[in-house]
């Protein structure tokens, strides 16, 4: 296949129709070369054999002649030879053959189609018209026909096999998008249905699993809502006024936790659609730091907005995204204290702290080695940072981690 690429750099043949084409092409090509030759070589035998016949017949009649002294016409009928008449016909084709070349005893020349033999010895001068033809080769035209129809028909056999692939390749595609009502069960009895039924029983897993975990989150976030909700009512009764407004907070943070879970649980599931619209970098930063319900914002975050710009976006996710990495940089500060930065088409969240142990693809994946949590905060944001097209980077220099969500669309935009 290299070798065949170097002879034919545009030669595409990573697919396996391409390659059955190309087989199936190469073996047609080899077919006609094949049958050319032999229909050659078959034509010329045919046609010396007529000439080693005709030069039988001519010496047959010169020794018949020396016998007797006349032609021997029966002897010409019988092998299908007529002599042509005398007269203006003869003259013509007297100069036609004398055009061919010079003065022969014999010559045979081909004149619309018909075969004539010129006989001019010391005995006697002939013109003869051979109504034999050379044998056509019809046993080679059909094995020629068979062998080109049994190779169409493997063809369009081999195609029809492989059909149910590009039925499978769609349903894969549909199946990476969310779409999880997919069925490919097959009841063919070949290799490929007996990959589509693997993957129909390996959807129909993923189907049940997915269904079942929806259902217990849901469950989970029902049954929290009522005591939250009694929680709520129940801190209306405390007396001390402070203590009543840090219980609302608590419990307010619990409500706006498990809202956050089931939009969360949405995204992983590929079921949410995001609601885009055009947003101030500056309101959406405004907005996830509402989200973190601090008692005093300033004393943990510190914004700079050089240069405030409009992105699209859903503004939950956005919020939502930003806040858990405000949250993360408070977290693991040893000063607890996140500086944001707004410049054009990047919002920066740095924080002081020690580097990332692993490479940040590491922490794109669920449930990763975590020691303060279940290992979903980056996956969660990356997720959400996807669906927004846009791109999460991290440096860390001068004991300084920084986050940098750029909007990688208006960045593009901007550069053409």
């Amino acid at each position: 296949m290299k070798s065949l690429r170097r002879l034919f750099p545009s030669l595409h043949v990573d697919s396996l129709r391409a390659k059955i084409q190309l087989i199936f092409g190469i073996a047609i090509l080899l077919l006609i070369l094949l049958f050319t030759v032999l229909l050659q070589s078959s034509v010329s035998r045919s046609a010396a054999a007529l000439e080693m016949q005709e030069r039988a017949n001519i010496h047959y009649l010169y020794l018949y002649y020396l016998k007797t002294g006349k032609i021997d016409t029966d002897y010409l009928a019988s092998q299908n030879i007529k002599i042509v008449d005398a007269g203006a016909r003869q003259l013509k084709m007297s100069k036609i053959i004398a055009k061919e070349g010079e003065k022969k005893n014999f010559d045979i020349v081909n004149v619309n189609l018909h075969r004539y033999i010129l006989i001019n010895n010391d005995r006697f001068k002939l013109i003869l018209e051979n109504l034999n033809r050379p044998r056509f080769p019809l046993e080679l035209f059909i094995a020629f026909a068979g062998a080109f129809s049994l190779l169409v028909i493997l063809y369009f056999w081999m195609i029809r096999s492989i059909q149910p692939l590009s039925e499978l390749k769609s349903q894969i595609i549909r199946f990476s998008q969310g779409d999880l009502d997919i069925h490919c069960h097959s009841d063919r009895r070949d290799e490929i249905a007996e990959v589509a039924n693997a993957f129909d029983r390996a959807v129909a897993t993923i189907r049940d699993l997915l269904r079942s975990r929806q259902l217990l989150l849901r469950a989970i976030m029902h049954e929290l809502k009522t005591p939250i909700a009694k929680g709520r009512l129940v801190s209306e009764m405390v007396p001390d006024p402070k203590q009543r407004k840090r219980f609302h907070a608590i419990f307010e943070r619990l409500n706006l936790l498990i809202d956050e879970f089931a939009k969360v649980e949405q995204i992983t599931s590929k079921k949410f659609q995001p609601d885009f619209h055009s947003y101030k970098a500056s309101d959406i930063l405004e907005g996830s730091i509402d989200l973190l319900m601090l008692e005093d914002p300033s004393r943990h975050i510190h914004t700079v907005i050089r240069q405030d710009f409009t992105l699209r976006g859903d503004f939950e996710l956005l919020t939502l995204a930003i806040k858990n990495l405000i949250d993360n940089g408070i977290k693991y500060s040893p000063d607890h204290h996140v500086d944001l930065l707004v410049q054009p088409r990047q919002i920066q969240i740095s924080n002081r702290g020690e580097p990332l142990s692993q490479p940040i693809e590491h922490y794109f994946t669920p449930f990763h080695n975590s020691r303060h949590g279940l290992g979903l905060g980056l996956y969660i944001i990356k997720n959400i940072i996807d669906i927004h097209r846009m791109e999460l980077r991290y440096r860390h220099e001068n004991g300084v981690n920084t986050f940098t969500i750029v909007d990688r669309e208006t960045e593009a935009g901007n550069s053409e």
